[in-house]
């Protein structure tokens, strides 16, 4: 295939999907440090405002920065429905969740729980979107799992001690959906998707906050929150959104997983918080379970039904299809086109062109 490695992954998706994962990591714990001077609720509103205006800046700029330069395809009133899910889960939700078990969690032991988020969105691509899951990515999972578990364990829990961590994994839950709606609207211009996820997500959030009772910071406060909205989720939501494309969910998720790794070691070398037996222990089996869901290989023979979307596309095995006049000259280009109906075998991920089932 055309601009694909063995494995049927995009080497670009894979970047993508990393640093989406690095960008998201780095956040945590910044915003860990910013919640000692803004109300945890006006925070999520900042951050997703910033993520949301500033992505809108960058699109009406410079959109080719981020994205492939070929033409993105709009979003269309079919995709309205399960982009306002994935608004309302990711957006609005999982962002007050998480930030109010910040408040009750050390930031290294909260970037490495929000692992759990590939668990949750690859148990959701599993068995309420038919994706398919083969038993290294099971066993993979239950690595992740086990080392949640570890780095939540307690030898004397109160009360404290489990509200944080329960409300970061129910974090992961409503994020785990938001990636499972996002990725039935990926092929749209994903810089559109993000931008709409902001200013609707932002707003209201903030809203929501400052009717709490909670307070605008200072402006310097207020414009790094947006700043690290812009990047820790505006632009790593953008770029995992890419990724969705050529890794499909759970893949794609995987991938991320990588997030806490990084949200760590910021917390550590920042925040000079220790590193124990039990985080270490919890990291190991993490990052095992992460190597797995890296390494899969699935091949098999699989049938293409007939299709016709819009995205931007090369000519490789999968767009084999005839120009009118009016389609866009050059690749990659943009444009309706139709699939017809293929049967074949070769190594690939659950890609835009493989969500068949097993």
């Amino acid at each position: 295939m055309h601009g694909k490695s063995e494995i049927g992954m995009s080497y670009r998706a894979v970047l993508c999907a990393l640093a989406s994962a690095a960008l998201f990591g780095i956040s945590t714990p910044a915003a860990k440090l910013l919640l000692g001077s803004i109300d945890p609720t006006v925070l999520a509103g900042l951050l997703y405002c910033g993520s949301g205006f500033g992505m809108a800046l960058v699109r009406s700029l410079a959109s080719s920065i981020l994205v492939s330069r070929a033409e993105q395809g709009s979003l269309t009133r079919t995709d309205l429905p399960w982009l306002s899910g994935a608004i309302f889960a990711g957006g609005i939700v999982g962002p007050l969740l998480l930030l109010f078990g910040l408040t009750q969690t050390d930031a290294a032991s909260a970037s490495l729980l929000l692992t759990l988020e590939s668990v949750v969105t690859a148990l959701m691509a599993w068995f309420l979107f038919g994706e398919n899951l083969d038993r290294r990515i099971v066993l993979g999972m239950c690595c992740l799992v086990a080392g949640a578990a570890i780095l939540a364990w307690s030898a004397k829990p109160t009360l404290t001690g489990v509200v944080g961590p329960v409300a970061i994994v129910a974090a992961c839950v409503a994020w785990g959906l938001d990636n499972n709606l996002t990725r039935k609207v990926c092929l749209s211009d994903p810089l559109q998707i993000v931008q709409l996820k902001g200013v609707v997500a932002g707003p209201v959030t903030l809203a929501l906050g400052l009717s709490a009772g909670g307070a605008l910071p200072p402006i310097p406060a207020a414009a790094l929150a947006a700043i690290v909205g812009f990047f820790g989720y505006g632009v790593s939501l953008t770029l995992f959104v890419v990724a969705l494309r050529d890794l499909g969910t759970a893949r794609t998720a995987a991938y991320f997983s990588t997030a806490p790794f990084f949200g760590v070691s910021v917390a550590v070398l920042m925040l000079h918080e220790p590193i124990t037996l039990q985080l270490a222990s919890a990291g190991i089996l993490m990052g095992f379970g992460v190597w797995l869901h890296m390494t899969e290989r699935h091949r098999h023979l699989h049938t293409h039904d007939a299709i016709i979307h819009t995205h931007a596309h090369l000519h490789e095995e999968h767009h084999q299809h005839v120009h009118g006049p009016a389609d866009p000259p050059g690749e990659p280009h943009t444009h309706s086109h139709r699939h017809e109906k293929i049967e074949h075998t070769h190594t690939h991920v659950p890609d835009t062109h493989h969500r068949h089932r097993h």
